[in-house]
């Protein structure tokens, strides 16, 4: 008699593996930049890093490589990382692309509402407000987040969650320079959008989330063109000697 196949029989789940250290490393680095204590431009030195997370520089090295895939990091060979600067038109475009899939989701948010749901969005919004009003902005951009993730998740369509889920990081990366500057009005903005969701008003629902993502679109824009440039990573390439001028 033969010996049975213990991988087709066994019915003993699989062991949990842990998380490898380099994507413990890369989350905890991600969090820092979305959360803005990494700021963009900022060098990023292994050494400075592994101490400040309790590790060795290899898996900082190997986190930083996964960030720079995402393209929250630059490499540059010779001069190190540097968080990344994004431009105007990367943050134009994909607030733009946020402002329609939400505009989408709060219409069929509307349609597809639930008592429970509502319930959600209400405890958000106060909890948004309140953070908002003790200056905590860590605390507001997190319920910011998700009153938004919410709303998507009332419309029931799973493709637009799947679409939002990829931009939500970095629209909350956005978000958080400009969440003090949006103070109460951002707050009053959900509250009114929540109102017209509970009554089923898709087109107003749909309206007012397009405004009030558009407006952040806006502010941030407008501050990213007052900050100062980040300044380029140097070449490596020994410059000319320019010849001498005799004029301006």
């Amino acid at each position: 008699m033969s010996r049975p196949d213990l991988a087709s029989t066994t019915a003993a789940p699989k062991i949990a593996r842990p998380v490898p250290l380099r994507e413990s490393v890369f989350e905890a680095l991600l969090e820092q930049i979305i959360s803005g204590h990494l700021r963009p431009g900022q060098h990023l030195a292994e050494s400075e890093l592994a101490e400040m997370l309790g590790v060795s520089r290899q898996p900082i090295r190997e986190a930083l490589q996964l960030l720079s895939g995402e393209g929250w990091v630059d490499l540059h060979p010779g001069h190190g990382a540097f968080v990344h600067a994004p431009t105007a038109e990367e943050a134009d475009q994909l607030l733009a692309v946020r402002a329609l899939l939400e505009t989408e989701a709060a219409r069929l948010a509307a349609l597809n509402r639930t008592d429970e749901g509502l319930a959600r969005l209400r405890a958000l919004c106060s909890r948004g407000m309140a953070a908002m009003e003790a200056d905590d902005v860590d605390g507001a951009v997190t319920a910011n987040s998700q009153l938004h993730a919410t709303v998507m998740e009332l419309s029931g369509n799973a493709v637009l969650g799947d679409l939002a889920a990829q931009v939500s990081r970095r629209v909350r990366w956005y978000h958080t320079p400009v969440a003090r500057q949006r103070g109460r009005a951002s707050w009053e903005e959900h509250t009114a959008l929540i109102d017209a969701i509970a009554a089923g008003d898709a087109g107003l629902a749909g309206e007012i989330m397009k405004n009030h993502t558009e407006q952040t679109r806006h502010l941030y824009l407008s501050q990213l063109g007052e900050e100062e440039p980040v300044e380029p990573i140097p070449s490596k390439r020994r410059k000319r000697r320019a010849p001498a001028s005799f004029g301006s």
